[in-house]
């Protein structure tokens, strides 16, 4: 008896405004091209709709380029963005790590990766920094180190980018940088840029925070990783964590000891949830998409085509 065709699988990801009839206009598309939907999820976040579908290929009628055409036509024509992707084993996505003076966030990130907390979703592809403290660290993990002194902030952030472009940078993480990147550099990186900010954002921003906390009597506060935008600790959050004040007992170092045991796995969390697919970042939102991190390792058996 022939034997039935071996499932060629992708995941097609869809999202824009809000719309009637998007479902049944792209499952409409799919079934006359000979693709089969296996599964999909959809949600409408602040009048955004989102949908990942996992689908077949194996008895479509056109190549893969018509089809991915054909869908970025489509959703061109309903002003949504189309993504598709052969199901499998994901492209390693190279992350530059950017330091100051502190370790603790850097010393972190090291560990979590030799753990293989990132294992199959990314790498360590670099650290740089305004400062040359921490180029033991990242040498001892065997790391590439580059540091420029932003004392010159405009040739600094042109280093920067240059740099961060030459390591083909998927994601960038501000493990306590403590410095404002310019708009050039953020709209190069766009939702690519994960920072960690010792507060419960939107409380107390800017700077020396943990004394902000101490100082207002507060008896919770912790830390926020959020995406990196123009507007000062106003990017979409993704994660937050807090820590308790003993207020009386704890003085303002310990406040400051216990958030820094905190913003490292806040930070590597984060990072992890990126480099997992699990969330995008939709009108200032940060939204989950549980469905397509599932349907990306329901096979790791194939390679990844991104349109």
């Amino acid at each position: 008896m022939p034997q039935p065709p071996t499932a060629i699988k992708a995941v097609i990801s869809v999202i824009g405004r809000d719309q009637k009839g998007v479902v049944a206009r792209f499952a409409t598309y799919l079934a006359e091209k000979g693709v089969n939907i296996l599964d999909i999820e959809q949600q409408v976040v602040h009048a955004r709709f989102i949908m990942d579908m996992l689908v077949d290929l194996a008895d479509m009628s056109l190549s893969l380029d018509e089809l991915i055409t054909g869908l970025l036509e489509l959703g061109s024509q309903i002003d949504m963005q189309v993504r598709v992707t052969l199901h499998g084993k994901r492209r390693m996505k190279n992350v530059a790590v950017l330091v100051s003076k502190e370790a603790h966030c850097l010393e972190r990130l090291i560990e979590d990766t030799r753990a293989g907390r990132f294992a199959n979703r990314g790498q360590l592809a670099c650290v740089l920094g305004n400062h040359p403290d921490l180029e033991p660290i990242a040498q001892a993990a065997g790391l590439p180190f580059h540091w420029m002194s932003s004392e010159d902030k405009p040739a600094h952030m042109a280093w920067m980018v240059e740099t961060l472009n030459r390591y083909q940078t998927d994601l960038v993480l501000l493990a306590r940088y403590m410095q404002i990147l310019t708009a050039d550099v953020v709209e190069n990186y766009r939702d690519r840029i994960i920072n960690i900010h010792p507060s419960l954002l939107p409380y107390f921003p800017g700077s020396a925070p943990y004394r902000q906390a101490y100082d207002s009597g507060v008896r919770v506060t912790g830390c926020t990783a959020h995406f990196v935008t123009e507007d000062l600790d106003e990017g979409p959050i993704i994660i937050q964590d807090v820590f308790h004040i003993d207020v009386g007992k704890d003085t303002a170092q310990d406040v400051r000891r216990k958030g820094q045991l905190l913003e490292a796995g806040v930070l590597s969390h984060a990072a992890e949830m990126f480099l997992d697919e699990k969330l995008v970042a939709v009108d200032d939102k940060v939204v989950f998409r549980p469905g397509l991190s599932r349907f990306l390792d329901h096979d790791e058996s194939d390679p990844e085509v991104d349109s």
